[in-house]
Parts: structure tokens; C-alpha cells; sequence
């Protein structure tokens, strides 16, 4: 038997009611760290010239490689990187040295190469990572140098002038190596005249005054007595200074003119629609500060300034070693979520507990004072593996900065405009959505990348 209804039901009394909404939810945004906390500089006239001081190349680059099934192979013009054979373009002649290496492979805990043995053999590093171990100040091993893929080592052998290994190089990972023995090098010199003007040309080179940072070196005198004759300088400047250019993200943002018109209350339907869009322009506006090739930092790190984690996961010991790179005013770390979730685990299992730092009224985790703000923009490969970015910010600590360029046509925020394109034939309006942005590293020494970061370790052991 049912019961007789003494009141007003809910869902009748909801055919009265106003309904409160939120306005439209989009779970793509972010916190966008990187956009807030970099220092943006007026890009007039939609590029930005860097002016460096001269600095010489000293063949510090990485090779790369194709495979095909287990075989590797590197590519011939890559072979460029090697000191000895920088500035040498003929493809033929490289191609033919690409093919005498022979492809090893290494356990971990193999020697590659021993100190005091005579170096004969260049090494490149297909995959894997490995140990330089040298000697000590007390006589101990000391790991001086973590090598891992596109690297290489044994370069001076091209030369003629290697001697002795110094150092003891080992697997620390299962790798793969590619080895061209001193003999086969001298035999490609000999096929080709090319090849060994330009490797007699590069020994007999003589040595250009630079500084530690590679730079051309500014003569001075300093704790003199009297009057001695002091050196005359100048500061030399790259003569071809790179420039960036402001780079767009665009799209077209159509609402119906009906939708437009008749359903704007309590929220207006165009304003939204811009809001969640320049939201989706912003996304990608950090995405590509981060991994496009022309300007994103991850590309833009100087190989000088690139580290592997010495075990796999990132360690305390790991970003001591990324702050020795950007030890002038660290502004701050730059990691996936994933990646700052590892790196406390490693803390735990160390007994070890980061600081917080307060920014803006948030309380961010830091490492020895410098905070580690989050960044899903940073990509995870397959293999579950990340980077750690760490930078100095700003023109006058010649660091990072992001280039805009505001008071453009129809701006609605710095570097974006909202431009409106008419009306179709289907009563569609449509809104030319545009950003404008890019960045750029003042210095090599304001950016640093911790690569290869494991994430997928549960703790250290």
C-alpha cells in the first residue's frame, strides 16, 4: 500500500528553483610555475638579439645513433662532434669511417678501459652509463665523471697524442658501445687526403687563450711592483650573436551567434568560451618553453651543463651535483610531479627531510633553500624517465628569461590578443586567438638538466 504524500516533492519544487552553477570546469589547467615565475622582457620588433662574449668550441658534443633491430650505427656526420674531426663535412668519407666501428657490449662491472693502459681505441656511447674513476687526493678511487649515451671518450687517439689512459672507465649499466681501434683510423687517413689535412691541421693548431668558461680571455696584470709593461685587451664578441624570434600559438575560437545572443545568463557564453581557450593557449604556451627544439629549455641546456644521476633515481647527492652547475643566485628546480615524488622517496629512504619554502602564500618544497616547483610539461618516456631542470632568472643575473612582446592589436593579456574575424554565412562568429612568446638563455651557466631521472624505484635500498 503506498503511502499518501503530505508535501511538496523535491523534484516538482526544482521546477521553482534557481539553480546555482559553477562556470565551466577544464581539468588541463595547471599551476603554469614556469610562466609565473619567469622574468618576461619587451621582445620589440618580435625578435631578441643575445650578445655573448666569444667563446670557442672545444668539441664537448654528443653523437647520435640509428638502430636497426640490435644493430647500432652512427650517423655519419655526427662523427663532427669529435674534436679531431670537427668542421669535416665530407659525408662519404665519414660514412666509410661510421662503418669501421664495431659495435661491444658490456655487463655491469665490466672495465671498458684500465688506467695505465696505452689508449688506442674511441669510444661512443650507444647506451648505457658508466664510471670515470680516477685517483683520489689520498690515493682512494674517486668517481670523477659520469658518462652515458650520445657521450664519448678516447677522442684524442684521432689525434695521435693520446698516450696512457689516466683514468679507469665502467659499466655501471648493461651497454652499448661502438669502438674504432687507432689502426682502423689510420687507414681510413690514408684513403682519403681530406681526412688527414684536416686532422694534421687540427694537431698543429695552435692553442687560443680562453678562460674557464670557454671564453676568449681578457688579458690583465695583478700584484705587481713597479712599472712593468702592463698587457693591452680587448673583449672579443661572437660575430654571429643568436637571435630569437617570438614564436604563436594561434587558434580560431567560433560561437554561433544564437548561442551568443540568447544564452548568456547568468554567464555569458562568448566570455567563457575565451576563458577556457586562452587557458589551452597558455598550456601550451609553457609546453613549448619546455620541449620545442628551437628555444625550449630542455634543448637549450649546453651540454657542458647536462648531468646523469650517478644511481638511477634522483638522490640527495644528485641535485647537490645540479647545483654545483647553477651556483650563482639559483632561482629554482623544475621537475614533473612524478619526478619531485621520487626524489622524496629517496629522501625518506635516507633519513633525510627537505625544507618548504614560502612562495606567494604556498608552501613549496625546496632543497638546500632553493625551491622545486612542479611542472607537467616536463615528458616521462616510456621507460619511466625524467629531467630535473635547475635555472638562474633574469636579464641582469644574465639568466633565463621569457620573451612577450605587449601592447600588440586587441591584447587582452601581456603577448595575447583576441581578434574578432567576422561573421559567416552561418551566423558563426569567430575569434582569432593568438600568444606570442619565447625564451632564451642569457648564459650557458644559468641552466642546468639533470637527465635520465628514474622514477619508477620505490625508494633507495
Amino acid at each position: 500500500m503506498t503511502e499518501q504524500q503530505l508535501s511538496l516533492g523535491t523534484s516538482a519544487a526544482r521546477n521553482l528553483a534557481t539553480t546555482t552553477k559553477s562556470v565551466p570546469q577544464m581539468q588541463g589547467i595547471s599551476s603554469r610555475w614556469l610562466l609565473k615565475l619567469l622574468p618576461w622582457v619587451q621582445a620589440a620588433g618580435g625578435a631578441y638579439r643575445v650578445n655573448r662574449r666569444l667563446t670557442y668550441t672545444v668539441g664537448d658534443g654528443r653523437v647520435t645513433f640509428v638502430t636497426t633491430g640490435a644493430d647500432v650505427r652512427v650517423i655519419p656526420l655526427e662523427l663532427g662532434e669529435l674534436p679531431p674531426l670537427r668542421g669535416f663535412e665530407d659525408e662519404p668519407v665519414l660514412s666509410a669511417l661510421a662503418d669501421r666501428f664495431t659495435q661491444r657490449e658490456y655487463e655491469p662491472g665490466d672495465v671498458v678501459v684500465e688506467a695505465g693502459r696505452p689508449a688506442d681505441t674511441v669510444y661512443l656511447i650507444a647506451h648505457g652509463k658508466l664510471n670515470e674513476i680516477g685517483r683520489g687526493e689520498y690515493g682512494d678511487d674517486a668517481i670523477l665523471r659520469v658518462l652515458a649515451d650520445g657521450q664519448f671518450f678516447g677522442a684524442d687517439v684521432l689525434a695521435g697524442d693520446a698516450g696512457e689512459w689516466d683514468r679507469t672507465i665502467k659499466a655501471v649499466t648493461a651497454c652499448t658501445l661502438l669502438e674504432l681501434p687507432e689502426s682502423e683510423f689510420r687507414e681510413a687517413t690514408g684513403r682519403s687526403d681530406e681526412l688527414r689535412d684536416h686532422v694534421a691541421a687540427y694537431r698543429d693548431r695552435p692553442e687560443r687563450p680562453q678562460d674557464e668558461g670557454g671564453e676568449a680571455r681578457i688579458e690583465m696584470a695583478s700584484g705587481h711592483d713597479g712599472e712593468p709593461d702592463l698587457p693591452g685587451t680587448f673583449v672579443d664578441y661572437e660575430s654571429a650573436p643568436r637571435e630569437y624570434e617570438l614564436s604563436v600559438a594561434q587558434t580560431v575560437l567560433r560561437v554561433h551567434s544564437r548561442v551568443a545572443d540568447l544564452y548568456n545568463e547568468p554567464m555569458d557564453q562568448t566570455e567563457q568560451q575565451l576563458r577556457l581557450t586562452i587557458e589551452a593557449l597558455r598550456e601550451r604556451q609553457e609546453h613549448e618553453l619546455v620541449n620545442n627544439r628551437g628555444f625550449g629549455l630542455l634543448h637549450n641546456a649546453d651540454l657542458t651543463q647536462r648531468l646523469h644521476t650517478r644511481s638511477g633515481p634522483p638522490t640527495p647527492d644528485d641535485m647537490d651535483e645540479l647545483l654545483t652547475l647553477v651556483w650563482k643566485d639559483p632561482a629554482f628546480f623544475l621537475a614533473h610531479p612524478k619526478t619531485i615524488a621520487a626524489f622524496g622517496r629517496e629522501c625518506s629512504a635516507r633519513g633525510v627531510y627537505p625544507g618548504n619554502v614560502d612562495v606567494n602564500g604556498n608552501q613549496v618544497p625546496a632543497w638546500r633553500g632553493v625551491p622545486i616547483f612542479p611542472c607537467n610539461k616536463i615528458p616521462i618516456s616510456p621507460t619511466l624517465t625524467s629531467s630535473v631542470l635547475l635555472m638562474r632568472t633574469g636579464e641582469a643575473a644574465q639568466g633565463v628569461i621569457g620573451l612577450h612582446q605587449i601592447g600588440i592589436p586587441d591584447e587582452v593579456q601581456p603577448g595575447l590578443s583576441v581578434r574578432f574575424m567576422g561573421i559567416d554565412e552561418k551566423a558563426i562568429i569567430s575569434y582569432l586567438v593568438s600568444a606570442y612568446y619565447s625564451a632564451a638563455v642569457l648564459v650557458p651557466d644559468a641552466l642546468a638538466i639533470l637527465e635520465s631521472v628514474e622514477i619508477a624505484h620505490g625508494g633507495a635500498a
